[in-house]
């Protein structure tokens, strides 16, 4: 995985991790003592991150303003990051100042209040009115009564597309002909027949079907989860739908058989391995950084169903934390609504602050790399249409059986019908 792959990868938290996580979840252990700095000495703060959430411009800029401040980033894998955060919390020992969590985890560290900070302490609860409330809840203890982490952006779709291959195959290449081809999903698959039949040299339809039913799933109204936290994945007709849609497009050869995040997906890129791509925000700046050589050649529609989310982060402060003021400052740094739109442009990470999306550096803002597409006006139009969505406790690890299954279908291993009732099975062990 690459340092700009953070926001969408298939989170794999081992069983014993999550019994680990969950036997800590009560007891938040000793805190910390808060280091006093004497006069002049220099604080380390350090911040654990799974990938380049292109802070460190930011960092530079904070030391200029807080030269006792020294900021270490430590970056790991996606997985890795996640679940050696869930042993240190368990040890008490070895997390950060700061961590990075991503939306898919929240829930399994908000769980545990007792291991993070309230940011209340230190004031941030100030910044409430400048998210969106949905983003706002996510970082809150299960009761609402802590406040234990920040948003840092949102993962509002759009669909990426390979306008060449599309040239290639007889299709429409302009961006809003090609919204028009896929109002629901249905007609996104009949889209990709009509590639296939075109038998473009190389290339598929799409990468592979996981991210796909991800996307689906995000845009119901209710997902794995209900709000009494039950998973419900066997009895939620979207769920199900999204399931049988995603295989069609195995069933119908649409795809690459590239899973996400993996070097070989890494590479399809660049060799234009498969035509559209589910994209939020951040991806573009993934392309950009995979495909180096295709500018011009990809560009960016709606996504069927026309909205949803999929991915984004907040930053958190471990208990273990020597110097818990100084970190939730640097939180409250990072996040501003300034910095936010500072990495927008660079990254391609979406702010989670709704103020912006309509300020004109954001609705005007393009990338030549997509033919100059209106990204700012694509992604502020899909973070407006976002409708929140319940996440459960271990929604990480029921979005890894699904997956997992979705990929034995995939490699030819299992019909769907085989799949899905192993995938049932599977779920059930979730606890």
């Amino acid at each position: 995985m690459t340092p700009r792959v953070r926001r969408l990868a298939l989170p794999v938290l081992t069983a014993s991790l999550l019994a680990l996580a969950t036997a800590c979840g009560g007891g938040g252990g000793s805190p910390a003592t808060e280091a006093s700095a004497k006069p002049g000495e220099k604080i380390k703060l350090s911040i654990g991150l799974f990938g380049d959430f292109g802070f460190k411009p930011l960092y530079e800029e904070y030391k200029k303003a807080h030269p006792n401040i020294e900021i270490t980033e430590a970056v790991t894998q996606f997985n890795d990051h996640h679940n050696n955060l869930v042993k240190r919390l368990a040890t008490n020992a070895g997390a950060g100042d700061v961590e990075a969590v991503e939306v898919g985890y929240v829930s399994t560290f908000t769980s545990q209040p007792g291991k993070f900070v309230d940011l209340k302490q230190y004031g941030l609860d100030k910044r409430q009115g400048d998210y969106l409330d949905w983003k706002w809840q996510q970082g809150l203890s299960k009761d609402g009564q802590q406040l234990l982490g920040l948003g840092t952006d949102v993962g509002g779709l759009a669909m990426c597309y390979r306008k060449d291959l599309f040239k290639k195959a007889g299709l429409p290449s302009d961006r809003t002909e090609v919204s028009a081809l896929w109002p629901t999903w249905e007609q996104y698959i009949e889209t990709g027949k009509k590639f296939g039949a075109a038998d473009v040299a190389g290339a598929k339809f799409v990468d592979s079907p996981g991210e796909i039913f991800r996307a689906m799933v995000n845009q119901a109204p209710v997902g794995l989860y209900d709000t009494q936290d039950q998973i419900i994945v066997d009895s939620n007709p979207d769920v199900k739908k999204a399931w049988d849609l995603s295989n069609q497009l195995t069933q119908e050869g649409l795809t690459a058989k590239l899973a996400a995040f993996t070097p070989p997906w890494n590479t399809g890129f660049a060799k234009g391995s498969f035509a559209t791509i589910i994209c939020p925000a951040w991806m573009t700046g993934f392309i950009q950084e995979q495909a180096k050589d295709a500018s011009g050649k990809w560009d960016i529609a709606t996504v069927p169903g026309g909205s949803g989310n999929s991915g984004g982060s907040h930053l958190m402060v471990p208990k273990q934390s020597k110097h818990p003021k100084e970190a939730a400052e640097l939180i409250d740094f990072l996040t501003s609504k300034e910095n936010q739109a500072k990495v927008f442009k660079e990254e391609g990470t979406f702010p989670s602050i709704p103020a912006l999306y309509d300020d004109p550096s954001i609705q005007n803002f393009t990338k030549p790399f997509f033919g100059d597409a209106p990204i700012g006006k694509i992604y502020s139009d899909a973070a407006k249409a976002l409708k929140p969505q319940h996440l459960g406790p271990k929604e990480a690890d029921v979005r890894v059986a699904i997956g997992n299954g979705l990929g034995r279908v995939e490699q030819g291993k299992q019909t769907p019908d085989e799949a899905w009732a192993q995938v049932l099975q599977d779920v059930q062990k979730i606890k």
